[in-house]
């Protein structure tokens, strides 16, 4: 079966100056995926004429699909219908569907028209309207040399009703779509060129209608399996062989599939176990408790945390001795060990998560540079510590830092449950 390729042109000087956030092709793109159609470029240009002429005669040379965005506004500065006329050859008039669309719109909501308003159902001859239920600016699509061509406006919600509604569904009945199948697996702990290394004769035997993809993310990474095919219940079962080929290499860092998370796992694992977690969080600043808690029904399980930055904090609240602070400092394996098994104690919880670091960007010294970390995990009966050397970035080494100790915690959470 032929793949089927688009493109997506988002028009605007707002998107190119950075006063628009693009959100758009990023949620057109998982649409396209979901019904077989691959998206081949996407490209961004301002309101030019001369620009959105070039991109669009660019995109039919190399797409089957053409998918704009933006400049259907009533303003002069929306250009983009206009540019469509004469890039089809195309007359404008008067759209009698599209100006009724427009008056009810003004109707229900008890406002007048303007002329600008009326102007918006004005369309080419050559398109065929894209009804807009929730706004003004109806879309268009056209079609060329076996092409397909649709204009939306770039308002997000506008644009994602006209595509779930009236454009994806077209999309079948103009294009032989393949069916597309995802899997996704996420892993924690490894590095990208660590887990390649130990699944490249799997991966090489991959049979020729599945492909792998590396997601690389903080301090983890995703493997996507793609299939493609005309069944998609035998291609779910093709991949779910190959994800059970995969485990026994690498099933100690595998936490979970599509939109599970990392603190989702672990919560779900804390209640299966019927344990608790607590947290002294120095360098992460509460950010550990903040993914925690963003579970819902972490109540269950968390049972709260402190933010001891100051020493002072670490030896009044939390009860680690002075001695410590003095001899090996607050970024130090001792300390974090002493924190992680306090805060489990203060907290009656079954284990105790620590962390305290040198985030940055500044503060480091010659034996202990900005990014070095300590985390720490206590549950009674021992205490684990890991120092991690990571980056100069404040923010990054502080989400790092979440994702060490959360999968930490992990695998201590994963040891047989006694019978």
């Amino acid at each position: 079966m032929k793949e089927i390729f688009a493109e997506v042109i988002t028009i605007g000087d707002e998107i190119l100056y950075g006063q628009t956030l693009d959100t758009n092709t990023y949620w057109i793109g998982q649409q396209l995926n979901l019904i077989g159609v691959k998206i081949i470029q996407k490209t961004s240009i301002g309101d030019t004429r001369e620009h959105i002429l070039l991109a669009l005669a660019e995109a039919e040379q190399r797409a089957d699909i053409i998918l704009i965005t933006g400049g259907l506004g009533p303003t002069k500065d929306d250009i983009t219908k206009k540019t469509l006329a004469v890039y089809f050859d195309s007359p404008i008039s008067v759209n009698e569907l599209a100006l009724k669309d427009v008056e009810d719109f003004f109707a229900s909501r008890g406002r007048a028209m303007n002329n600008l308003n009326r102007m918006q159902a004005e369309l080419p001859d050559k398109c065929q309207i894209i009804h807009n239920s929730v706004g003004t600016a109806p879309g268009m699509w056209f079609e060329k040399g076996g092409k397909v061509f649709v204009s939306m406006p770039g308002v997000p919600h506008e644009m994602k009703k006209m595509m779930i509604e009236q454009v994806l569904p077209r999309f079948s009945k103009v294009f032989p779509l393949p069916v597309i199948y995802h899997k996704m697996i996420k892993t924690a702990g490894i590095g990208e060129s660590w887990l390649s290394e130990k699944i490249e004769d799997w991966e090489d035997n991959l049979p020729p209608h599945i492909r792998l993809a590396y997601l690389p993310d903080l301090g983890q990474v995703k493997l996507r399996l793609t299939a493609v095919g005309n069944n998609r219940a035998q291609l779910e079962k093709d991949v779910a062989a190959q994800v059970q080929t995969l485990l026994p290499q690498v099933g100690e860092y595998v936490y979970g599939y599509g939109d599970d998370t990392l603190e989702g796992t672990i919560g779900n694992l804390l209640l299966e176990r019927k344990k608790t977690v607590a947290t002294a969080e120095s360098c992460t600043g509460g950010y550990m408790a903040h993914a925690i808690t963003s579970v819902p029904g972490s109540s269950r399980y968390f049972q709260g945390g402190v933010i001891p930055y100051h020493n002072d904090l670490k030896i009044k609240v939390l009860g680690v001795q002075e001695t410590t602070l003095q001899q090996h400092g607050a970024v130090s394996e001792q300390t974090v060990n002493e924190m992680a098994n306090q805060v489990r104690k203060l907290f009656n919880a079954d284990y105790g998560l620590a962390t305290s670091g040198i985030a940055g960007p500044d503060g480091g010294t010659d034996e202990k540079p900005v990014g070095t970390v300590w985390i720490a995990l206590a549950d009674g009966e021992q205490t684990l510590t890991h120092q991690l050397s990571l980056t100069k970035d404040r923010t990054l080494n502080i989400q790092l830092t979440n994702v060490g100790l959360l999968n930490m915690l992990r695998k201590a959470l994963m040891k047989p449950l006694e019978v």
